[in-house]
């Protein structure tokens, strides 16, 4: 019989300004996660920490807990406290941090990472409204704005506001595999996935009401993935002509349907490598992919590993 997990040490750092939301989002999703994690919640002094809200949170640690973490999650604060130079406060908390540690930044809290220079030379995302003011200010990290987070081995950096769960949910799935991601996403009432990156949430011009939308196509196209699927199909079935099926696609999703279709056929790989003992071959079939050298080739350019290595990963945390 099996005894009950040791729970990985997850820190939280609340800085001044910082978003009440954002804050509680990682004992929400790791603290559904059946006891794998434990969450503490800790200040550079132990004192309250002000909000960008109308009140101040109180905090049960001081910095002390960051030196027993296996994961520290530095949490976003609001555009106006976020320091130009970090205080010597803030950069005596992060020197607490153990060398191999887990670190994760929530939406702005990427610049409390590249200020430390944990970023130098790392790809990194944050909220796409301050990605002009953080390439300038830190052009030595390979800023992607157009996803929801980032996973670059020992840091991993999330996008604005409610990406936080979506990284949160990603370190569950590689820690524990797919299933209790899964249950934690439905138990807080979360997809496990989202669609697309954040370029589908940068302000742009509001279609007309009256516009047809294409998410009943990307329903029906999800049940049709081992199908070979053109951009014909899709348009025909959302009764659209292709340049206008392409240009509201693009709207609602941030991504072309041919890219946003490898990206469905990829994450249902994902699935059935974890779940089942199929062969390579066969789930580029069940996908859609032609053969199975095409899903070795989207898989590894999506994630960076063979589906042999992905499923020998999740096998383990099984």
């Amino acid at each position: 019989m099996r005894g009950t997990p040791t729970p990985e040490r997850v820190v939280v750092l609340a800085l001044d300004g910082v978003y009440p939301f954002e804050l509680g989002i990682p004992s929400r999703i790791f603290g559904a996660a059946d006891g794998h994690y434990e969450v503490l919640t800790c200040s550079v002094d132990g004192r309250p920490v002000r909000t960008n809200a109308d009140f101040t949170i109180g905090v049960a640690h001081g910095p002390e807990v960051l030196e027993t973490a296996g994961t520290v999650v530095v949490a976003s604060m609001a555009p106006s406290h976020i320091p130009t130079e970090l205080p010597a406060e803030v950069t005596a908390a992060l020197d607490r941090i153990r060398p191999d540690a887990r670190i994760v930044s929530i939406c702005t809290a990427a610049f409390v990472l590249a200020e430390a220079g944990l970023l130098d030379g790392r790809r990194a995302t944050t909220h796409w409204q301050v990605t002009d003011p953080f390439r300038r200010r830190y052009p030595q990290v390979d800023l992607d704005p157009d996803v929801l987070f980032v996973d670059d081995g020992r840091i991993l950096t999330s996008a604005g506001a409610a990406s936080g769960v979506d990284v949160c949910l990603h370190i569950v799935r590689t820690d524990h595999g797919s299933e209790l991601a899964n249950a934690v996403a439905r138990r807080c009432v979360v997809p496990p996935f989202r669609d697309g990156g954040q370029a589908q949430y940068i302000e742009q011009p509001v279609p007309e009401s009256s516009a047809a939308g294409t998410a009943a196509t990307r329903a029906w196209a999800l049940e049709r993935l081992d199908q070979p699927l053109t951009l014909a199909d899709l348009a025909g079935h959302a009764r659209m002509s292709l340049r206008t099926f392409a240009r509201r696609f693009g709207d609602e999703v941030g991504l072309s349907p041919g890219r946003w279709l490898i990206q469905q056929r990829v994450a249902r790989a994902r699935h059935l490598l974890e779940a089942s003992d199929l062969p390579v071959d066969r789930i580029a079939a069940e996908v859609g992919f032609a053969t199975g050298a095409s899903l070795r080739q989207h898989l590894h350019a999506a994630i960076g590993v063979s589906p042999q290595a992905y499923r020998r990963t999740f096998q383990r945390a099984r």
